[in-house]
C-alpha cells in the first residue's frame, strides 16, 4: 500500500492498490455505477463505485482503489474497487460549479469568493504561470551570479520622491509602505555587486483601471560595474528568456488550459530612442501614451518580428532623480522601458553612482537631503557604475495569458476599492 499517490502519477502504479486524496471535483451517478472525479494539486483522477453514496462537490476525501486502464478517464487510468473516506465536508457550496469548463460568474463575484473560486482550473492556471515565472527569474539570476536579498517594506521616506505613498504610524513616528526596494538594492550593489529581490511594493495611486493595483509583486534586479544601461538591458533579456523557459517546463498544463501563446525572446531585443518613437508616432509629449505603446508594439512585431521592444533615452524630467543622464544628450536619460504586447512591462536604466551627483540631483529638484541620508550613505563610501530594472509580475502574467484585467491573474488584489478578502 502506498500512503498517497498524486493524480498525475497514477499510471505508474497500474494494477496496484493506492490511495489518492483531494477535493471532490464532480460526481456522476448512473443507474448501476457512479464516478467520482477527485482534484488534487497535480490534476484530476477518476474513481469508480458501485452501490456507494458519494460525498458532495468540494468535500475533502481519501479514495483507495486499484489502478486500472481506462481510455475515458483522466490520464488513461482510474481507480476501481474503490472506497472513499471523507476528511472534511463543506458547509456551503462554492459561488459557481467548479467543474464546468467556463466560469459563469462576473469578476467581482470571483474576487469576493476568491478562496473557493481560485480552485477552478482556469482561475488557478494564471497563478501557476506566475509561480513558474518567478522560479525562472530566480534561476536565471542565480546562474548569472546574483544574490537574492530581502529588504524592508516599512520605510522613512518615499522612494520615488512622489506623494503616492501609503502613510502608516510607526511607534509614534510617520512611516510609509515602500514604493520599491530601489534604495536598498542599490546599497546592496556595494555589498554583492549583483542582487535581486522578489517582493511586494505599494503604490497609493488612485487609478481604477484594468492595469493598476495598489499592491503588486515586483521582480527587481540591480547590477554593478555596468558600462551603461545597455548592460542592464542584456541581463533583462536573459531574465525574460529564463522566465519563459520555466513556464514551458513547469506549467505546460496551465498554459494549455488557458490556450496561452508564449512569445519567443529575440537574441537581441530591438530598441529605439524615445525621440525616434515620438517622431514615428507624431507625438511630442515627455512620456509615451498607452496608444503610442500599442502602436510601437505593433511596429516592432511587423518590422522586427518581436513582441518585445526597448524604448531608451526617456527625458530626464520623467525619470527619478537617481537616473543617470546620457553623457552625450544630458536632457535625456540612460533609462529605458520595455514594451510587451502593447504595454509597458519593465522600467530600468543606469543609476547615478557618485555621491556629489546625488547631492546635485536633489538640489536641482529643490529637495532636502535630510530624508535621504541613509540612502546617500552608501554612495559616500564608493559605489561602482550600476543599474537595474523592475518587472511587475501581475502585469507580466496578464500579458502572457491574455487576461483583460490584471485582477484576473492576482489571487487577492488590492486596489482603489478592494481590501478584502
Amino acid at each position: 500500500m502506498i500512503s498517497r499517490v498524486l493524480s498525475a502519477e497514477l499510471a505508474e502504479f497500474a494494477g496496484r492498490r493506492v490511495t489518492i486524496a483531494g477535493w471532490v471535483h464532480r460526481r456522476r451517478q448512473l443507474k448501476s455505477v457512479s464516478f467520482l472525479i477527485v482534484r488534487d494539486r497535480a490534476g484530476l483522477a477518476q474513481a469508480v463505485f458501485h452501490d456507494t453514496a458519494l460525498p458532495g462537490e468540494e468535500s475533502v476525501v481519501e479514495v483507495t482503489g486499484t489502478v486500472t486502464a481506462s481510455e475515458q478517464a483522466p490520464g488513461g487510468v482510474e481507480l476501481t474497487e474503490a472506497q472513499v473516506r471523507v476528511l472534511t465536508e463543506p458547509v456551503q457550496a462554492p459561488p459557481f460549479d467548479l467543474y464546468r469548463p467556463s466560469i459563469p460568474a462576473a469578476l467581482p463575484t470571483v474576487l469576493d469568493h476568491a478562496p473557493a473560486a481560485l480552485r477552478h482550473p482556469a482561475l488557478r492556471a494564471p497563478l501557476e504561470i506566475s509561480a513558474a515565472s518567478v522560479a525562472g527569474f530566480r534561476g536565471t539570476l542565480d546562474r548569472l551570479g546574483f544574490t537574492e536579498i530581502h529588504t524592508p517594506k516599512i520605510v522613512a521616506s518615499a522612494t520615488e520622491s512622489g506623494a503616492n505613498v501609503f502613510g502608516i504610524g510607526y511607534f509614534g513616528r510617520p512611516a510609509y509602505l515602500a514604493q520599491s526596494p530601489q534604495f536598498y538594492k542599490q546599497a546592496m550593489v556595494g555589498v554583492f555587486e549583483r542582487v535581486y529581490e522578489v517582493g511586494p511594493v505599494f503604490r497609493a495611486e488612485p487609478h481604477d483601471t484594468v492595469r493598476h493595483l495598489a499592491q503588486y509583486t515586483s521582480l527587481d534586479a540591480e547590477l554593478g560595474f555596468v558600462r551603461d544601461h545597455r548592460d542592464v538591458m542584456a541581463v533583462l533579456r536573459e531574465a525574460l528568456a529564463g522566465m519563459l523557459d520555466s513556464v514551458r517546463d513547469r506549467a505546460p498544463a496551465a498554459v494549455a488550459t488557458l490556450g496561452a501563446r508564449l512569445p519567443d525572446v529575440p537574441q537581441e531585443i530591438p530598441a529605439i530612442h524615445f525621440t525616434e518613437a515620438q517622431r514615428m508616432t507624431g507625438e511630442d509629449e515627455p512620456d509615451l501614451s498607452p496608444a503610442q505603446e500599442r502602436w510601437l508594439s505593433e511596429w516592432a512585431l511587423a518590422e522586427h518580428g518581436s513582441e518585445f521592444l526597448y524604448v531608451t533615452g526617456y527625458p530626464m524630467a520623467k525619470r527619478p532623480f537617481y537616473t543617470h543622464p546620457d553623457p552625450d544628450r544630458p536632457g535625456y536619460s540612460n533609462g529605458f522601458d520595455l514594451l510587451f504586447r502593447g504595454l509597458e512591462l519593465v522600467t530600468g536604466g543606469q543609476r547615478l553612482h557618485r555621491h556629489q551627483d546625488y547631492l546635485d540631483a536633489l538640489a536641482a529638484r529643490g529637495e532636502d537631503t535630510g530624508p535621504y541620508e541613509g540612502y546617500l550613505q552608501a554612495f559616500a563610501y564608493g559605489m561602482p557604475p550600476h543599474g537595474g530594472f523592475a518587472i511587475g509580475l501581475e502585469r507580466w502574467t496578464a500579458r502572457l495569458t491574455g487576461a483583460a484585467n490584471i485582477r484576473q491573474v492576482t489571487a487577492f488584489p488590492r486596489d482603489l476599492h478592494r481590501l478584502t478578502p
